[in-house]
């Protein structure tokens, strides 16, 4: 292997020379130089044009030098038209004369030869873009930095999704300057005497390689999750064999990846001197010469572009921040297919056809169709809300985005009695995103099994920065933040670690990632001190609406039940149903509906109508609270004898 690094000043499209560089690491040097045409800083060996790119330490891409010549490539024509130059009146000939291997002839001295202006960047699009360059593109940074661990001759274990492995650890291993060895499912022998599973042929395999390396190679193992996954209390045989055999080789240098879905043991993860997660993407990918690019410009194709106005590419992230590569491309794909013979569409159909792409993939996350004019009154909170939500989506001016992040909520808690529309915020919230949003009750996430309810907590907050961007609303939030407990039974301690699961997802937020987590609860009191620090949830008070917000929410309804109602009406409605939730005075419109839509003779919604319903649940209301009182007395009563309180034991 080769391991020089290499500077050229390209010609004519310094992106074209990056792709091919970054990409097409299989091609020679010479095939560079044709399709990408550039002069070295150095002279260059003729007998280093056969070779290919990826034994290269680097190729880069450098500006023209001021006090240094520039050199044709020996055996290659470089025609004076690709070179940018100044106006003069006598052109110096000999510089499209071709170069001979033997003198390497100087092509220029002076650097007044190039146009520095003409060798900026240009951010012009792909014309294609195979999954593999996707994930090697977006994924530039965790692919150098894993390469750096390999090359201290650190092991590393990479934490990503599945999909996405295939086109990594060729790339890390190359940049490593590393000879993969790559751990594959051997086939089974017909004649065998005992047929092996999957698992045991896979464990033979490991044996012989893992024993067989060499220095300067490195074992890959795809799918260590599959081989050895389970839990530290259920760890299998097979587990214990590879845990035992990678630390009996512990100087051997491994390359291992998981999904992050699934659990490897805690002993067998501990082998590797590096953890690396890869959880969606950066906004801007990173070349080898440290030049960054916009996401926007890289993983979408110029044709793609065409098809919609108005695209910005800095817009693109926003909507797809918490996706792998390959999930943005097949996203961008079925929205280019979906507006397939139409002419130009907005380029806000794009971003909703990857939002509706993303809910199609999950069967967790919807798409919510609730706005804030849905909501009838609480201005308060809304404007609280919309304010927060500004510093999302970049409204405010702010000095610099490092201080944007810092003020961008993670999540808030909306505490107030039921039924005066928590949920129905978070879904408004949402809609104000353009993000999708998942609510799961609280119970929902407890389990009877040790560990369950920490591993649906991070399978939860996983898909939901997979699904970026995203609202994640956990109502009854009491049911598992409450307060945690220095006692020592099973149950507290289950409690604690739930809360301290999520205590660490809420701090392992990548703020770039735009995501929101909102906790719905009646009790406000029972949360755990930690959940209400300013850095994690805020709390938002959703209490009973006031007179104008009943009148604001009543009228939302009779609009949404098709019932024509008169002011004067709806301010009877307003104060007369004092104490009541938007959802009972919903209720109100709702059966209002139904007498004039489903009763024969129709039930017109006049004033006396409207009385009649608002008694109704006041009757209601004092019934359940009639009830309740019985109740308590009869347990009282049952709890007490003939000479004063029973003690039951």
């Amino acid at each position: 292997m080769s391991f020089h690094t290499l500077k050229f000043v390209p010609l004519v499209n310094v992106q074209k020379f990056k792709d091919i560089v970054l990409l097409e690491e299989e091609i020679t040097l010479k095939d560079l130089l044709l399709r990408a045409p550039a002069l070295s800083k150095k002279p260059l060996p003729e007998s280093l044009l056969n070779k290919p790119l990826k034994s290269f330490a680097s190729i880069l891409a450098v500006k023209a030098p001021s006090d240094t010549p520039l050199y044709k490539p020996p055996g290659l024509s470089v025609s004076a038209p690709t070179i940018a130059q100044p106006k003069k009146e006598h052109q110096d000939t000999e510089t499209t004369e071709k170069s001979t291997p033997e003198s390497h002839t100087q092509l220029m001295q002076d650097d007044s030869e190039i146009d520095p202006n003409e060798l900026k960047y240009h951010n012009d699009y792909h014309k294609s873009i195979s999954e593999k360059n996707a994930v090697r593109l977006a994924c530039s940074r965790e692919i150098e930095k894993a390469a750096s661990y390999l090359r201290a001759g650190l092991s590393v274990l990479v934490l990503c999704d599945k999909i996405i492995v295939k086109h990594l650890w060729e790339k890390m291993a190359g940049k490593a300057r590393l000879v993969p060895k790559e751990l594959i499912v051997p086939v089974e022998q017909e004649d065998s005497f005992m047929p092996q599973g999957l698992k045991q042929r896979q464990l033979a395999s490991l044996k012989e390689l893992i024993k067989d390396l060499k220095e300067g190679d490195v074992l890959i193992i795809p799918h260590l999750d599959l081989l050895a996954g389970g839990s530290d209390s259920n760890i299998s045989n097979e587990s214990r064999e590879i845990i035992e055999l990678v630390y009996q080789e512990s100087d051997r240098l491994v390359l291992a990846f998981a999904d992050r879905s699934l659990d490897i043991p805690e002993v067998l993860a501990a082998r590797f001197a590096v953890r690396l997660m890869i959880s969606g993407v950066f906004s801007t990918v990173i070349y080898p010469d440290g030049e960054e690019v916009c996401l926007g410009n890289t993983l979408i194709t110029k044709n793609e572009v065409s098809r919609f106005t108005n695209y910005e590419p800095d817009e693109l992230y926003k909507n797809v921040a918490g996706m792998n590569p390959i999930q943005i491309r097949h996203a961008i794909q079925y929205a280019v297919n979906e507006y397939a013979g139409q002419d130009k569409v907005e380029v806000k159909q794009l971003y909703k056809s990857i939002r509706e792409f993303k809910v199609q993939t999950s069967a967790k996350f919807e798409v919510p169709k609730v706005s804030f004019e849905d909501i009838g009154g609480y201005e308060n909170v809304k404007t609280e809300l919309i304010k927060a939500l500004n510093l999302m989506t970049g409204a405010y001016q702010l000095p610099n985005e490092e201080l944007r992040r810092e003020l961008i909520p993670r999540g808030f808690i909306f505490h107030g009695p039921p039924g005066t529309g928590k949920t129905l915020f978070a879904k408004a919230i949402a809609s104000m995103l353009k993000a999708t949003i998942q609510v799961v009750s609280g119970p929902e996430v407890t389990d009877m099994y040790v560990g369950e309810s920490e591993r649906k907590v991070r399978e939860l907050f996983a898909e939901a920065r997979k699904n970026a961007p995203s609202v994640l609303v956990f109502d009854e939030f009491d049911s598992i933040a409450t307060e945690r407990s220095g006692r020592e039974d099973g149950g507290t301690r289950a409690g604690n670690a739930l809360v301290a699961q999520i205590l660490t997802e809420m701090d392992g937020f990548r703020p770039e990632v735009p995501m929101l987590v909102i906790g719905t609860t009646n009790r406000l009191d029972m949360i755990d001190a930690a959940m209400l620090r300013p850095s994690r949830f805020k709390p938002v008070a959703i209490g009973l609406p006031d007179t104008l917000a009943r009148r604001e929410i009543a009228r939302v309804h009779a609009s949404h039940f098709n019932i024509d109602v008169s002011p004067e009406i709806l301010e009877i409605i307003a104060k007369s149903s004092q104490g009541m939730n938007g959802d009972e005075i919903r209720s109100i419109f709702k059966d209002a509906c139904v007498g004039l839509f489903c009763e024969n003779p129709p039930i017109q919604p006049d004033a006396h109508r409207f009385g009649q319903l608002v008694g109704n649940l006041r009757k209601i209301a004092e019934q359940k609270s009639v009830s309740t009182s019985a109740y308590q007395q009869s347990t009282q009563s049952q709890n007490v004898g003939p000479t004063g309180p029973m003690i039951t034991l």
